[in-house]
């Protein structure tokens, strides 16, 4: 069996990932000013921090279904869609909307993460597909990496994620956590605060010590995202490489503009996912 695997722009997968197995990104859009732009392909982070009304809106179920079938006319038998959290976002009940009207079977995977947490689901999907296993296998192999993956991250002000409502959970905080830096973490699919500390650099150093503890003794695969803050997330590789006894993939990139704009500038976050 032939298996496609489809994902959106939110998994900012290395472009070498991407053209290795084949993936298909359908990009999330940003809308700045009642005007549309796609993730990664018509507009940046830095493009949309300087603007003050923006949103973003999940891709139409007939974009998915547009690249579904010509998913079909390229020879596959299925399709295994994977995307982020459905409590962030309505891409993948658009995802489902799609595959309940596609010419061939499509599996939707609910990641329940975001960024590289989503990407690492994906790209372990697409492995199982390249060894040509089945439908139900690839959605299972991204289901395991995505059950297994712990994602932490250090935002230099709740702000962001404050106005664009992305921290419903810790509501709470709001008001005294914007004095201090937070670090949050993907838990249930969510967003939501983990600790809360006096400096960027304290935070910076326990972003690093939940990464090693995340990664045990096992195998596993690191990512580390920022938004503009390129040297923070050089000393956290360079450090985590030298903590984590196992390490295999590593994958260092910028975020883009649809998660950007719910996080600001000078994000950095790393994920933990089994090798």
């Amino acid at each position: 069996m032939t298996v496609a695997v489809v994902t959106d722009s939110t998994a900012y997968l290395p472009p070498e990932e991407v053209s290795r197995y084949g993936i298909r990104v359908v990009p999330v859009t940003v809308v700045v000013g009642g005007r549309e732009f796609l993730d990664g392909a018509q507009i940046s982070a830095s493009a949309v921090l300087r603007e003050s009304a923006v949103t973003t809106s999940r891709p139409s179920p007939e974009r998915f279904l547009e690249v579904y079938e010509a998913a079909a006319l390229d020879g596959a038998d299925g399709v295994v869609s994977v995307h982020l959290s459905g409590a962030m976002s309505g891409t993948v009940e658009a995802a489902r909307l799609a595959a309940s009207s596609a010419s061939l079977p499509v599996e939707v995977v609910d990641s329940r993460s975001v960024g590289m947490g989503l990407g690492f689901a994906v790209s372990a999907a697409a492995f199982s597909a390249s060894l040509g296993e089945p439908l139900s296998a690839v959605a299972l192999a991204a289901r395991r990496c995505a059950g297994g993956t712990f994602s932490f991250f250090y935002v230099d002000t709740l702000e962001y994620l404050r106005r664009s409502g992305r921290i419903s959970a810790a509501a709470g905080l709001i008001g005294s956590a914007l004095a201090v830096k937070p670090l949050l973490h993907v838990s249930g699919g969510s967003v939501s605060v983990l600790e809360k500390v006096r400096t960027a650099s304290r935070a910076l150093s326990r972003l690093e010590d939940l990464a090693v503890v995340a990664a045990g003794d096992e195998g596993v695969n690191l990512g580390v995202q920022h938004l503009g803050a390129g040297e923070r997330a050089a000393r956290l590789v360079e450090r985590l490489r030298s903590r984590v006894p196992k390490v295999g993939a590593v994958w260092v990139g910028e975020i883009g503009a649809a998660i950007g704009v719910h996080t600001g500038p000078g994000v950095v976050g790393v994920t933990v996912s089994p090798a």
